[in-house]
């Protein structure tokens, strides 16, 4: 099952909106195949493992899957989709047990997979090496039990804090080795949210680069890099065609707010937007809908856009974003896991903070975090936690 686990782990950039699987076949407590889940729409991980015992054993494949043992990181598969049950394959391959790591938590598949096996006769358990399994698809596991997709909010900051100096000044404050570290976390995301000011101050493109993903250029070509959905909050219509990140040919998302009509584009500007731009509306923000000053612009609700973001189909979300957008997702308690790098570096008293979270007056308000890795990055260091909401 570790030996699973780590196939599985090869498909960390490439599966989604599928889960990330991997499967080994044991005869005689010797492997004769194995396999993984690559990429949508092409062969599951025991599908491709099966596919590797006849690579193996051309002439006697047959006889070598007959009675072998199925080691599976995920619950096989019950329901038709882009491609058959893996549950039936498996029984036509007329394998003697299956062990899973982790029954499937989507809700057509949830159990059937191993009651079709033992309808079949052949012997599953589940539970082996489950939460080294849930670790590779936390985005699905959300996902499919919350209609919700696992949000991580990247940061970076001084040591003591700061992102930028008080006239804007921010790049660069992290060195090149974690600016790199942050193309393998963009290119693990279904979509990468962000908020018009970094677009148009920044001029930023969010995009994947691939010669800066280091190690990994050595086992994805640049032409299957998977370039995450670019979704850029923008409620007040700001945003304009030339801009840089539209030079990037990759989907994009701007997300405008329902109640707000000043968010619909003229039909002039609307001609303009390059063919992968979709446009977007959600509910407004509560918090802007009920304050009393006329004046305050609305916000988009961004429960309802992660809500918006997992019906079409996204388990990971990255926020790379300003103090006031991350701010936001941190204070409502809507980001899973936050990663702060940290540059050796004093900006002083003057610079910008790292984020804004006005309605935390109190330190018994402050949001607790359960740090899970720290690590060096080159010389900055990288911090990995948990929110506990």
């Amino acid at each position: 099952m570790a030996q699973a686990i780590r196939l599985a782990q090869k498909g960390l950039y490439t599966t989604s909106p599928n889960p990330r699987v991997g499967c080994v076949l044991v005869q005689n407590d010797q492997i004769i195949g194995e396999g993984y889940h690559q990429k949508a729409g092409q062969g599951h991980a025991e599908v491709n493992a099966i596919a590797d015992v006849k690579k193996r054993f051309p002439n006697s494949f047959v006889e070598q899957l007959k009675g072998c043992t199925a080691y599976v990181t995920l619950e096989p598969c019950s329901h038709f989709g882009l491609t058959p049950p893996c549950a039936q394959g498996l029984i036509n391959a007329k394998v003697g047990r299956v062990v899973s790591a982790m029954v499937d938590p989507n809700p057509s598949v949830s159990g059937n997979g191993l009651a079709m096996l033992d309808n079949a006769g052949i012997t599953s358990q589940s539970g082996l090496l489950a939460q080294e399994a849930k670790a590779l698809n936390p985005g699905f596991i959300k996902r499919m039990s919350e209609n919700l997709p696992y949000v991580r909010c990247k940061l970076a900051s001084s040591l003591d804090g700061k992102t930028a100096m008080a006239n804007g000044e921010s790049q660069w404050i992290t060195a090149s080795h974690a600016r790199k570290d942050v193309q393998r976390l963009r290119a693990q995301s279904c979509a990468v949210i962000t908020g018009a000011d970094s677009v148009i101050v920044d001029n930023a493109k969010m995009n994947v680069r691939w010669q800066e993903l280091g190690e990994l250029r050595h086992h994805y070509k640049k032409e299957t890099v998977r370039q995450p959905v670019r979704v850029i909050i923008d409620s007040q219509n700001r945003l304009t065609p030339d801009l840089a990140i539209f030079q990037q040919h990759s989907p994009i998302i701007i997300v405008g707010v329902a109640k707000n009509k000043s968010i619909e584009p003229s039909l002039e500007k609307a001609q303009q937007w390059p063919h992968f731009v979709e446009h977007v509306t959600v509910s407004e923000s509560i918090q802007t809908h009920h304050q009393s000053n006329e004046h305050t612009k609305a916000k988009v609700d961004l429960a309802d856009l992660l809500l918006s973001l997992a019906k079409k189909g996204f388990n990971e979300v990255l926020v790379e974003s300003g103090a006031q957008l991350a701010g936001a997702f941190i204070e409502q308690g809507l980001v899973d896991e936050l990663i702060l790098y940290q540059a050796p570096k004093l900006m002083g008293a003057e610079a910008k903070s790292l984020v804004n979270m006005p309605s935390i007056k109190s330190l018994s308000a402050a949001k607790e975090l359960d740090i899970v890795d720290i690590c060096k990055v080159g010389r900055d260091i990288r911090i990995t936690a948990k929110l506990i909401n």
